[in-house]
């Protein structure tokens, strides 16, 4: 720690942001008192303002990532999160798996998801549209989001048999991926491709997470 002097004024820094020190010294020159004032940065107070085309693309990204490997539909939380917002992914049958702005599991804590706390559900191509810097939503204010694209013709998509079998290997990764996840490796979500062709090929859910973990984890 620097020396103090009559009325010096120095500066420490600790994880939660500057702190300022005020050191006032006597005639005898010793200190009489020392007062602080923690001055927080003001980024971290910054909260998302609930537009979805004001989402970073790198952010975006992180959440197709979790889309492809949990669910094809997303909805994003006005209430949890900072500067982006936390969001849950939901898969073919209805389950949810919920992540911080930073991507990482998130444990719920209430209403995060209900009714005005967060956006409508959003479709896999459209978080892709989003990326691709077409936007696919209209506001009404700053937090009413509405989805505004449909289906082409105004009946929605049909999907094919392929598509509803990728649905299903979707909802088998997610199921046992949220039975089992204590037990996995931490990103085990990076070889989500491989798992879903090892199951393609007529590999059941456990044998094909088998096969990853002891491929690359082993």
């Amino acid at each position: 720690m620097p020396a103090l002097c009559h009325n010096s004024l120095f500066q420490l820094l600790d994880n939660s942001g500057p702190l300022i020190f005020y050191a006032f010294i006597a005639p005898q020159k010793r200190p009489i008192g020392i007062f602080w004032k923690q001055i927080l940065k003001t980024t971290r107070n910054k909260r998302w303002d609930g537009k979805i085309d004001n989402l970073p693309v790198d952010y975006l990204n992180g959440v197709l990532e979790k889309m492809q490997a949990y669910g094809d539909r997303v909805q994003f939380s006005y209430v949890a999160g900072g500067p982006q917002p936390g969001y849950q992914v939901i898969n073919p049958v209805g389950k949810t798996m919920a992540f911080d702005r930073n991507h990482h599991l998130l444990t719920l804590q209430g209403e995060e998801f209900t009714g005005p706390n967060a956006t409508a559900i959003m479709g896999l191509d459209q978080v892709q549209r989003l990326i691709s810097g077409i936007g696919t939503a209209s506001r009404t204010g700053t937090r009413g989001v509405r989805v505004a694209r449909k289906a082409a013709g105004g009946t929605g998509e049909t999907k094919t048999a392929k598509a509803r079998q990728m649905d299903m290997y979707a909802a088998q990764r997610y199921e046992y991926f949220r039975n089992n996840r204590q037990s996995l490796p931490p990103t085990i979500s990076e070889h989500t491709e491989e798992i879903t062709e090892l199951m393609t090929k007529g590999k059941s859910v456990e044998e094909a997470f088998g096969e990853i973990v002891s491929k690359y984890y082993g």
